[in-house]
């Protein structure tokens, strides 16, 4: 009797990449793909995004940047959490996700984001103009992630702090492991400290990702 091989599960990044190849052969609309498969049915279970934005102690009035924001996963619900005085910058290198995120917003009446496009070294955030830096599964994009937050700590208001969820190659798939799109959590705490950090809280409720708050040593 021939036994069949059980078919490998995909993470969502796999499919995103796998599915991007596939618009720029077909000519589709990429940026559209890409933010149905960033947002695909399942990733509220994995993600648990209330319970991430609930951590980040965060209410009305705050400032947040939102670092590589994509198709605004997170955006709108910060947005949500520091209403109505609050304010979000949605920060990306992706003009055509940037695009697509201010029309998202717009149809959804969300008045109080301002979508910012940044360069892979530069996010562009202002002096003293946030309290809170969040990024999400954007950690191992950097170039040189300790030069990085290094450069961004001045856009710190006093009090300010940067809040990292990633992808742990001890936790994820298969697939972030394989092309790197995972940082370990001891190597992000590692970073930061070299960029001028302290740890400030972790938490360990995310199946796939670890989650790091840290606060400018000085």
């Amino acid at each position: 009797m021939t036994r069949s091989r059980p078919t490998p599960k995909r993470s969502p990044l796999a499919l995103v990449c796998l599915a991007a190849v596939s618009t720029a052969l077909l000519g589709v609309d990429c940026s559209g793909l890409k933010q149905r498969m960033y947002e695909g049915d399942d990733r509220d279970a994995w993600q648990q995004p209330e319970r991430v934005v609930a951590a980040l102690g965060i209410g009305p009035g705050d400032r947040i940047a939102d670092v590589g924001s994509g198709s605004g996963y997170f955006t709108l619900r910060l947005a949500e959490a520091v209403a109505p005085d609050g304010h979000v910058l949605a920060v990306d290198v992706d003009a055509d996700m940037n695009a697509r995120l201010e029309r998202r917003l717009a149809d959804a009446g969300v008045g109080n984001v301002s979508v910012v496009l940044a360069t892979a070294e530069d996010p562009g955030l202002p002096a003293g103009s946030v309290d809170l830096i969040f990024t999400s599964n954007t950690f191992h994009h950097l170039p040189d992630q300790a030069q990085y937050f290094r450069q961004v700590m001045p856009a710190l208001a006093p009090g300010g702090r940067v809040a990292i969820v990633e992808y742990d190659p001890s936790r994820s798939g298969w697939f972030t492991r394989t092309f790197g799109h995972s940082t370990g959590a001891q190597e992000i705490a590692a970073a930061m400290e070299a960029a001028g950090y302290r740890p400030l809280s972790s938490h360990d409720f995310l199946e796939q990702q670890s989650f790091q708050i840290f606060a400018p040593a000085r």
